[in-house]
């Protein structure tokens, strides 16, 4: 039996994917130019070494001590300010494609100080966003008898990853920067199970047990020492449409949860609602109308509630 020639079946393959009208309206401009999107590698290099940074020994190189602290976390910051300004740059570019692909293009120098000045201010805000987390570690060994060691929520956690994450790609958000937040989140997403949008805003001593199917949307607004059980969402009620059908970008849709509220497991919390402070919210409950400060719902009341 002769062998069977492929070449003509790949390169009709090749000829109709390379064709500009079997990508049109999914590639951007970007890609007649050649300017690149960021890389998730890198990413992945960034988020290592923000980690090493925020966490010295429980990330990264596992020997420091205090008297090679200094040492490690300077050669750290510097390699996060080098990838990252160049990751910065790949995202403004990315936008600049996307959004103003009618104007001139920024020239890449200015693009590179820009970005490297984004990178700056990002480094410049570890010591907060430590600060920060160190509250996210508190709250996570005091509420879980089986924690040993804040050690061992540094180390163990899954929530810390996808919070410390969430925390990064915020600041990165509030400093502008574009598509990156997004992939630093999904990241910890794939790897943990937890899905928190960049745009949240989440106050401190935040802690998620357990945490796999947790989602918290965009325009939450979630208060200090609040408390999530595992499969807890947090999402939207319902997307209003523009005259074209399209759902309308932006608006606050998501539920604000007031200071020291917990959620137990698999409660779904949907709207632009007020969960108040102190409240509860028992498990496997569908929540879409205000929570009164203090109260205390579960199935029963949300039966007797409906009758």
């Amino acid at each position: 039996m002769s062998p069977i020639n492929f070449t003509p079946i790949l390169t009709q393959a090749v000829d109709e994917l390379s064709e500009s009208e079997s990508y049109q309206g999914l590639l951007s401009r970007r890609h007649t130019d050649g300017s690149r999107l960021p890389s998730a590698e890198s990413l992945g290099e960034i988020i290592g070494l923000a980690r090493a940074i925020l966490f010295p020994g429980y990330y990264g190189n596992s020997s420091v001590d205090s008297r090679t602290m200094k040492y490690h976390i300077g050669v750290n910051a510097e390699r996060l300010h080098e990838l990252l300004t160049e990751q910065v740059m790949a995202g403004l570019s990315f936008e600049h494609h996307e959004h103003h692909a009618q104007q001139a293009v920024t020239p890449a120098e200015m693009r590179r100080q820009e970005a490297a000045l984004i990178a700056a201010r990002f480094i410049s805000r570890l010591p907060h966003l430590r600060r920060l987390l160190s509250t996210d570690v508190e709250a996570a060994y005091n509420g879980d008898p089986a924690a040993r060691s804040a050690g061992e929520v540094i180390c163990c956690y899954p929530a810390i990853r996808a919070i410390s994450n969430y925390r990064m790609a915020h600041e990165l958000l509030l400093l502008g920067v574009p598509l990156i937040p997004r992939i630093i989140t999904e990241m910890a997403h794939s790897e943990t199970g937890i899905d928190i949008h960049p745009g949240a805003q989440i106050g401190h001593h935040f802690t998620i047990d357990h945490g796999t199917g947790v989602v918290i949307g965009e325009t939450c607004i979630i208060g200090n020492r609040v408390k999530l059980y595992q499969g807890v969402t947090l999402g939207a009620k319902s997307f209003p449409l523009d005259q074209e059908g399209k759902p309308i970008k932006g608006i606050a849709r998501h539920p604000i949860l007031e200071d020291d509220v917990i959620v137990y497991s698999n409660a779904t919390i949907l709207g632009r609602i007020t969960v108040g402070r102190g409240a509860t919210v028992g498990g496997n409950i569908w929540v879409t109308q205000d929570v009164p400060a203090g109260e205390r719902i579960v199935q029963g009341k949300q039966r007797k509630a409906q009758q």
